[in-house]
């Protein structure tokens, strides 16, 4: 087997996130999408009793065993999905969750291996599935009739030439399979020239819509928000940092229906985007929680920040805290 390289990931908003959390010392903490361990071992830095590290990617957790030793017991690392957390919390015995953070965004450890698929600036397999198991991206665009790539790449990429690309994707197909993520990219160009895009890759959207699919992100997102708030003591806090408009707008409307804004003044008020506003969450399931939006609008990275690390520059922070 190869040797598992160190992470290279820059964890966006790092510094907001540990301070969105206040006293840190002797607490107990979940690192819900762990990826390159940066707010984990920041929290364990500041004293934290605990940390959970949950990942779905082996990969993740492997590559943090050289290093977990240091915190003398403190780090649990768990290969699972993040909507399990509350059966995690329960096997571990850890009742008393003060803070739980969600980075949405893919890793630059995940983005940059090639063979992976994740990413349109590089050729490799067109994989894209977070566990290695399961259909991966090149199975969605070898099977999936017409129309219901489309709606993929409609519904998860806001593509709006979806239909025009679907097509060619289904009378294409047969002579040449898409398998590399060079075959995807050049068909879309094809459809879409970049320089319609201002600088941006036209596939951009259309790998976005196939990564949340063949991973279901947003049907995870769905389980996560109402279990994290759920299993949060009274005074912990939820932190999530999104990075596309599909998980913001559900995270913001989470947040907007289960607590009340800190001001009076309307709390983000809705895209008005009707056509791609999802089921909501339910509310946490005992009827006693009460929460309150610590973030009256989302928090955003600094100029120096996105100039050190041009990922974060769509990065936003919203949190949430129990209040009872």
């Amino acid at each position: 087997m190869s040797k598992v390289k160190p992470t290279v990931h820059v964890p966006v908003l790092i510094n907001e996130v540990v301070e969105s959390f206040g006293n840190i010392e002797g607490k107990v903490f979940i690192d819900g999408t762990f990826g390159g361990g940066g707010y984990t071992r920041a929290l364990l830095d500041k004293g934290a009793a605990c940390v959970i590290g949950i990942d779905q990617d082996p990969i993740a957790i492997k590559r943090a065993e050289s290093w977990m030793a240091e915190y003398d017991g403190r780090l649990h690392l768990v290969n699972a999905c993040f909507s399990e957390m509350k059966k995690i919390t329960k096997e571990l015995g850890k009742h008393e969750i003060n803070g739980i953070v969600l980075d949405l965004g893919f890793s630059s450890d995940q983005l940059d291996d090639h063979e992976r698929g994740f990413a349109f600036k590089y050729d490799g397999p067109l994989d894209m599935r977070m566990h290695k198991s399961g259909e991966s991206a090149a199975d969605v665009l070898a099977s999936y009739s017409e129309k219901d790539l489309a709606d993929i790449f409609y519904k998860y990429g806001e593509e709006r030439k979806s239909r025009r690309i679907a097509k060619l994707i289904v009378q294409r197909r047969d002579e040449i399979p898409f398998l590399r993520t060079k075959d995807l990219v050049s068909l879309v160009e094809e459809v879409i020239p970049s320089w319609t895009v201002q600088g941006k890759n036209p596939a951009m959207r259309v790998f976005q819509a196939l990564r949340i699919h063949v991973n279901r992100e947003l049907e995870e997102l769905e389980q996560v928000l109402p279990a994290s708030a759920d299993i949060l003591s009274v005074g912990g806090r939820l932190s999530v940092v999104t990075f596309h408009s599909l998980e913001d707008r559900m995270v913001k409307n989470y947040f907007k229906q289960v607590g009340k804004p800190v001001a009076k003044n309307k709390y983000l008020s809705s895209t008005g985007n009707k056509k791609h506003e999802r089921a909501m969450p339910s509310a946490p399931s005992e009827n006693n929680k009460k929460f309150e939006m610590v973030t009256r609008k989302p928090i955003s990275p600094t100029a120096q920040e996105i100039a050190e690390n041009s990922r974060a520059r769509s990065a936003k922070l919203r949190v949430l805290e129990r209040l009872v």
